[in-house]
């Protein structure tokens, strides 16, 4: 399958999920058990990619004009795919933004544990949300990229050992934000006598995402912690089967799974029409400093990605709706292309 042709799907009628069930029957599952709501979109920007202030200035107005419910951005400081281009840092960037902004959610997906500690990190999230006035968002990990640590002087323990940070992290900064006071003792943090004023403007507190692939080490502490569980590039069968390991672990630890938001992350390309949408490919291939032509990305990418015209995008979200995702995030790669924003406002 390179695109999927379907008929545009932007609004559901009272028939529709049925319909969407017989064409997919293979993702049937999580959906059937409720009426399906559609997938909010929002828009994810890889922040080591020369991004500019001005440039996140114009993305942020575009999510805002448009209609997307939140501009995500990634946490990293080293680029993933050429050399010369160089990252602001992500949260002074979000403490910008809600300066400048009135209505979109703003977070990170996601933040390493190994970068900062979590009082640090708890408090510059709180700061953003009083910036915002309550829009702010946390994506937490472990952390995977060596070489960047290295470069930085960060410590990359074994990843066993960054999973026990990840997860001492999450707690701690769930406490921070709900607890009266703070007595913890982990391996690797502890705090005393902790009372972490003045708390979050959001109410009980900002969410917290966990981003992982539905494992073990990532989903036990989002269980118990997290509001949603953020996985990454994969088909909508796959996401079907993690969204079910995701709702067996909450049944386990006594959690009803729909207090469990399930999303995507995941890349996105988009034309009026084909010969706009290969446009728009080529100009991706080239910021990931690859080769190939236009019609072979699409062909490689297009179980995992959004690729297509608005109808075809319709259609594929439409799949992962049926699998369980609640929320998807658009990696846009070619951050200059704000055009490509106002598109992704017409699927929300």
């Amino acid at each position: 399958m390179v695109l999927l042709p379907g008929a545009p799907t932007p609004r559901r009628g009272e028939n529709d999920d049925d319909e969407e069930k017989q064409k997919h029957p293979q993702l049937v599952g999580w959906a059937a058990f409720g009426k399906m709501r559609p997938v909010r979109i929002c828009l994810m920007i890889e922040g080591q990619e020369g991004v500019s202030w001005d440039e996140w200035v114009a993305l942020a107005r575009a999510c805002e004009d448009n209609g997307l419910e939140a501009l995500f951005r990634s946490d990293h400081y080293l680029s993933l795919f050429g050399p010369g281009r160089g990252s602001l840092d992500a949260w002074t960037t979000l403490a910008g933004l809600a300066a400048l902004t009135e209505r979109i959610r703003l977070g990170t997906m996601v933040s390493p544990a190994t970068f900062r500690h979590p009082s640090v990190l708890a408090k510059t999230a709180a700061t953003v949300d009083h910036i915002s006035g309550g829009r702010v968002e946390l994506g937490l990990g472990a952390g995977w990229n060596e070489r960047e640590h290295r470069a930085y002087g960060f410590p990359f323990p074994p990843l066993a050992e960054r999973m026990e940070l990840f997860s001492e992290q999450l707690e701690l900064i769930h406490r921070q934000w709900t607890d009266g006071e703070v007595d913890f003792s982990g391996r690797h943090y502890v705090t005393q006598r902790l009372s972490a004023l003045p708390r979050p403007v959001q109410s009980p507190r900002p969410t917290l995402i966990v981003g992982g692939s539905v494992r073990r080490g990532t989903v036990g502490p989002a269980v118990r912690f997290a509001d949603e569980y953020n996985t990454i590039f994969v088909s909508a069968e796959e996401c079907a089967e993690r969204r079910r390991r995701l709702d067996d672990a909450c049944r386990a630890a006594g959690r009803d799974p729909s207090t469990l938001t399930f999303s995507l992350m995941t890349g996105c390309v988009l034309g009026r029409d084909e010969r706009e949408l290969h446009d728009r490919v080529h100009r991706v291939i080239e910021r990931m400093d690859r080769e190939g032509d236009a019609a072979a990305f699409v062909q490689e990418h297009a179980e995992t990605w959004i690729l297509g015209t608005l109808e075809q995008a319709r259609e594929r979200l439409a799949e992962y709706e049926l699998a369980g995702v609640e929320r998807v995030m658009l990696q846009h790669l070619d951050h200059t292309d704000v055009d490509a924003v106002e598109l992704m406002g017409e699927l929300a």
